[in-house]
């Protein structure tokens, strides 16, 4: 009995964990999963870039293909006149189009008739078939039907919903309307050959990365939804280009102001402003941080910082400036 009481009195009852304890260790592993955190992250968006780049590639690819066989290179957009205005009206078929066989998508291309124009009825269907090769991984956008809340459509307008994309071709390096006298590689009816890339293709750009948008036309368009320009800084239109908003009638009233004093007191009446373009057509931007993907003609795909210089930026949007540009410049 006495044994018995000793082995009872040794025993010691379970110790649990204190409050204070459990609210450190949530402590800890909230710590823990805050430095966790940022580097998964950082590992999916350079998944994400990887196959933003893998896209481009396969896309400059293809437009080599095209050139091969065609030993010129497609146009950027195909109309009887110009400019091009980013409406649905026209021809419009682009450089998309052309190069659909090239890119295992010849099913779609079939399906697009090139007799009439892209915005015809007969070419809904196509133009409404999402490639993932035309979408960004990280284009918080995705994948969405554009055209069905297109501020640009008229009322009774009969063009239905298209798949969108995230790449554009380089027309210009300047902001200026799509037209034959541009300056890019891929233009207004534009037959552009590799000998005609005078500054070299390794510093040209073919394509780039665009912000979606509800003006977009689609993949089939050969509007400013698939031709951008080096005009404007890379990712200056995030997360979409912004309409010209009209001079308001106080800006008037002063700029009419100005040009009675000047005419009373006989100074020079000042310049006006030049005015922005009725339709912009806009430049390049991407949802990766600090700039984004573009494709040369020499099939490199380079990561263009935002930080770039304006001048040397619309140098790589020009097929033919003669200008010396330095690889450390970009």
């Amino acid at each position: 009995m006495t044994s018995q009481r000793r082995v009872e009195s040794t025993r010691r009852p379970s110790r649990a964990f204190t409050l204070i304890e459990l609210l450190v260790v949530i402590a800890i592993i909230a710590v823990l999963v805050a430095l966790l955190l940022p580097a998964v992250q950082a590992a999916r968006e350079a998944a994400r870039r990887a196959q933003c780049v893998n896209n481009l590639m396969q896309i400059v690819l293809a437009t080599k293909n095209y050139e091969t066989s065609h030993e010129v290179l497609p146009p950027g957009s195909i109309n009887p006149t110009g400019p091009i205005n980013n409406m649905p009206t026209g021809y419009h078929h682009n450089w998309v189009s052309q190069i659909l066989p090239f890119l295992e998508h010849k099913n779609v291309y079939n399906h697009l008739n090139f007799k009439v124009g892209v915005y015809s009825g007969e070419n809904a269907t196509a133009r409404a078939v999402t490639m993932s090769v035309f979408l960004c991984p990280s284009d918080s956008q995705g994948i969405w039907s554009v055209g069905t809340t297109n501020p640009n459509l008229p009322a009774n307008s009969s063009v239905g919903p298209a798949a969108s994309n995230a790449y554009a071709a380089c027309h210009h390096d300047a902001e200026a309307a799509i037209d034959t006298t541009n300056h890019g590689v891929f233009y207004l009816n534009s037959r552009v050959r590799y000998e005609d890339i005078e500054d070299g293709t390794s510093q040209t750009i073919f394509f780039g990365e665009l912000f979606q948008g509800p003006s977009q036309l689609g993949w089939a368009s050969g509007t400013r939804s698939t031709l951008r320009n080096t005009g404007d800084a890379i990712g200056l239109n995030r997360p979409s280009f912004l309409t010209v908003s009209p001079p308001t009638s106080a800006s008037l009233t002063a700029e009419k102001a100005a040009e009675e004093e000047a005419k009373a007191t006989g100074k020079p009446i000042p310049k006006k402003k030049p005015e922005a373009p009725a339709d912009p057509v806009g430049g390049f931007g991407s949802y990766h941080a600090g700039g984004s993907n573009f494709a040369f003609g020499d099939g490199s795909v380079r990561f263009l910082k935002q930080s770039i210089t304006p001048r040397v930026y619309q140098l790589l949007g020009n097929r033919a400036d003669g200008e010396m540009i330095s690889a450390e410049s970009y």
